[in-house]
């Protein structure tokens, strides 16, 4: 039997708590440690919707991206949204374990993800995360094989990454050729400086509010910015995710089944 604890420890190997940033909440928020696991969902997001995708696939564990409960829950109430979820989620016997900025740092995460769908090369941090091994960090910079306009970058991003209604925006001159890029998986607007001074010629990210936009394009030589969603740029993850469980899993001699939740969880279901 493999428990809850069990695989959480692993998940904690791979996405070490210690890279999250100081205000993330992540690890084992729902559920027992010692409870058997036999199937996980990955998800980017816990609503609803997943866990009735969980019931139906007979998942025992939820892993997801952004945990539920990051801004604190203080009435457990099926009438209000975050108390229906965590009420069904206790009812059903199913566990969540979350991996937030720490699989966004860690390797093999979230940023690296991005960066491949990007079809970035020899990749570093943006952000370095302090006495962690090389390499690791928050968002990725790397270089473009074969130089491209951002028009033909941005719609590289645009085919790799899943379609959402919002979709991929460009900001800045579509003909300025890219040879350098740094990404950044889900809201990324805090780190226009850092992007910026790292001198490369397109950062991607999600997220970005009107007005720091434009003042960042406004620098002179300032990269082009490509906008992706934020579940979007997110969901890229959990494959390698289940794919680590999977290696994990074979590695200690037992059998998970898995699968990805292709729900879309970004909350635009429209565009006019």
């Amino acid at each position: 039997m493999v428990t809850v604890g069990t695989l959480a420890g692993w998940f904690e190997d791979a996405y070490p708590p210690r890279l999250a940033e100081s205000w993330d909440k992540v690890g084992l928020s729902v559920g027992d440690p010692d409870a058997a696991v036999t199937r996980v969902l990955f998800a980017v997001d816990v609503t609803d919707a997943t866990v009735a995708e969980a019931i139906e696939t007979g998942a025992d564990l939820i892993v997801s991206h952004h945990p539920l409960l990051l801004r604190g829950l203080h009435a457990v109430r099926t009438d209000q949204p975050k108390g229906r979820v965590v009420t069904a989620l206790l009812r059903a016997g199913i566990s969540v374990f979350s991996a937030h900025t720490n699989a966004d740092a860690a390797a093999d995460g979230v940023a690296d993800a991005l960066a491949a769908a990007c079809g970035l090369v020899d990749l570093r941090p943006l952000l370095p995360a302090p006495d962690a091994a090389p390499g690791l960090g928050l968002g990725r910079i790397g270089h473009l094989p074969q130089p491209l306009t951002a028009d033909a970058f941005a719609r590289r991003v645009a085919a790799s990454v899943p379609s959402t209604t919002g979709g991929v925006k460009l900001g800045g001159a579509p003909g300025r050729v890219l040879a350098t890029v740094a990404v950044l998986g889900g809201a990324g607007d805090s780190m226009l400086d850092a992007a910026r001074a790292s001198g490369v010629d397109c950062y991607v990210t999600g997220d970005l509010r009107h007005h720091p936009a434009q003042d960042f394009l406004a620098h002179a030589g300032a990269p082009v910015l490509v906008d992706v969603p934020h579940w979007a740029a997110e969901w890229l993850w959990l494959p390698r995710a289940d794919a680590f469980l999977q290696r994990t899993a074979s590695a200690a001699g037992v059998a998970i089944a898995s699968s990805v939740s292709a729900l879309v969880t970004d909350p635009w279901v429209a565009r006019y």
